[in-house]
């Protein structure tokens, strides 16, 4: 799962970092993730996943980094899996 978030976001970050060198905690917004690219994240995994987040989820700390992600689209999917 985490592989499949890193490669959305590399595709829909615009990230000015290869997603690659992130750690799964490091803070997106502070490696370059805009307002407007989060959107485009979120939509891309909405697709992705077969998930639509709902307003609750709608907010900054969901995107702050890959991890954040992660426990979201689990939360969404009811997957818990082990992200590899």
């Amino acid at each position: 799962m985490k592989q499949k978030i890193r490669d959305i976001l590399g595709k829909h970050g615009g990230l000015p970092v290869p997603v690659e060198t992130l750690a799964d905690d490091a803070d997106l917004y502070a490696a370059g993730l805009s307002s407007f690219a989060s959107v485009q994240v979120m939509l891309g995994i909405e697709e992705a996943f077969d998930v639509e987040f709902p307003d609750n989820l709608l907010n900054r700390k969901s995107f702050q980094s890959i991890a954040a992600i992660t426990r979201a689209v689990e939360g969404l999917t009811g997957n818990a899996e082990a992200a590899e």
